[in-house]
């Protein structure tokens, strides 16, 4: 059979929310045609496979495309969330990229959409021609791409039904994915939760919420990490110059990154779960305060780094061995959802990749790259005002992801016309407001200054050997 030839200006690989995000903003500020390829049967990439219980760590008026509001911008009345912004659950997120896709991409005629399907690169005689076929009924196509390649699958984000777990289990020890709590049909004598991300917060509140005793609890943390207090991150916030300036006086005040850090907190922009731990991990993980009082009920936490094994008598960690306690259910939290991937030029010749501009906000970094894209002529200045940096791992990372913030400021309030975009783009979440040119002269040596101070706090850090991974 041979393979059904298409022609468009851009070929986006993976429809998952960076995708969708590029498409949405590429269609709407330009007359390219597109073509999408994904793996999976409908739109939403990682979500498709998320653990059913799974909910935004913020608010739905951030997340999704450009041109389409998520959630009906409500304030939660009860649960853990009361008084902030709704977080929208995986089936409503699926329910919104499928109708971004059916409602708002296709009908334009620009669009076409192929799920199921798997990329398979570029023609090896042929630079401009990329391939993929279909999984489904094997069909082979081969598209002339015009413009550009967008590489929307770059950052790897996995679930644990994604992917086994990374160490050793015996048999006989009863080990699942959060994706199968719902369908619990028995009481196990214990739970021991894997993982302390994002999915293991998720699978303790879980565990919580329908009235698990935490003394039936064990939490497997390999490092303690520096939490947001979601009540920082709400629509209606002050600008995001006035919520810099409050981080930029705790540096300012610090001589340590660790007073660095308490500074932080005592401002209540960061938060841990226990006092006397100090962390040593920043993930962006997003907590209300009620949930992290939930969290603080569960008093067996064994942090010993991560684990080797698990036998029905015994858990091999890093550090240590600890006994199993009989009939325990364990929950494999451990997949990395925001992989710390090496940087690559989001602008390259015929490609595009994908990254996070803005640490651990992937859809507003989508949005803005292909804004960019669409209306700036050369890949240098493209480059320069998408300069990709990584997803924050360790505390000390919150240090670089401060200044890659700044920098980002920076480069962008010396252009207006980016400036009026970037005010009417509801996925950066926070006001970047229009400076004069005398208004930004007086800022760029406070940014300056800002920066030499947090690169000395970061070469002390390391020097020391303190706040490690």
């Amino acid at each position: 059979m041979n393979p059904t030839a298409l022609e468009v200006d851009y070929l986006i690989v993976g429809a998952g929310a960076m995708g969708m995000a590029f498409a949405d903003t590429l269609i709407a500020e330009t007359d390219a045609t597109v073509a999408i390829v994904d793996r999976y049967d409908q739109p939403g990439g990682h979500w498709t496979v998320a653990y059913p219980f799974v909910r935004l760590h913020q608010p739905s008026a951030f997340y999704g495309v450009n041109s389409r509001d998520l959630g009906s911008n409500t304030v939660d009345q009860d649960g853990w969330n009361a008084g902030l912004h709704e977080l929208a659950t995986a089936n409503e997120i699926l329910a919104y990229f499928d109708q971004v896709m059916r409602k708002t991409l296709l009908p334009t005629g620009r669009v076409s959409y192929f799920p199921k399907s798997c990329y398979d690169g570029p023609d090896p005689l042929r630079p401009d021609v990329q391939r993929f076929h279909s999984i489904v009924s094997g069909s082979a196509f081969e598209v002339t791409v015009k413009r550009r390649t967008v590489d929307a699958t770059y950052m790897n984000v996995t679930v644990p039904a994604m992917a086994p777990p990374k160490y050793e289990v015996a048999p006989g020890v009863r080990l699942i994915t959060p994706n199968q709590l719902p369908a619990l049909q028995d009481q196990p004598s214990h739970y021991t939760v894997v993982g302390a991300g994002k999915t293991g917060i998720d699978a303790c509140l879980w565990l919580l919420g329908r009235g698990t005793d935490p003394a039936d609890i064990t939490w497997i943390m390999p490092r303690d990490s520096w939490l947001l207090d979601r009540a920082h991150t709400q629509p209606g916030n002050a600008s995001i110059l006035e919520t810099e300036a409050a981080r930029r006086e705790a540096v300012a005040g610090a001589d340590s990154a660790r007073e660095l850090f308490a500074r932080l907190e005592d401002a209540g922009l960061l938060l841990r779960l226990s006092p006397d731990i100090e962390p040593t991990a920043y993930r962006c993980a997003t907590v209300a305060r009620a949930e992290l009082e939930q969290l603080r009920r569960i008093g067996d936490i064994v942090r010993h780094g991560r684990v080797k094994r698990i036998d029905e008598n015994a858990i091999e960690l890093d550090q240590a061995t600890v006994p199993a306690q009989a009939g325990t259910l364990y929950i494999d939290c451990t997949a990395d959802g925001l992989e710390r991937r090496p940087t690559v030029p989001v602008f390259d010749q015929a490609r595009i990749t994908l990254q996070a501009v803005v640490p651990c906000q992937q859809v507003f970094s989508a949005a803005l790259t292909a804004h960019i894209e669409a209306g700036y002529a050369d890949d240098d200045t493209k480059n320069a005002l998408c300069a990709p940096s990584q997803h924050p791992d360790s505390a000390l990372d919150w240090i670089q992801f401060f200044g890659d913030i700044q920098e980002r400021i920076v480069r962008w309030t010396a252009d207006p016309a980016l400036v009026q975009w970037l005010s009417t783009c509801r996925l950066l979440g926070r006001r970047i407001p229009e400076l004069s040119p005398e208004q930004r002269a007086a800022l760029l040596p406070i940014f300056q200054a800002q920066r030499l101070k947090l690169d000395q706090l970061l070469q002390q850090a390391n020097a020391a050997g303190v706040l490690v991974r």
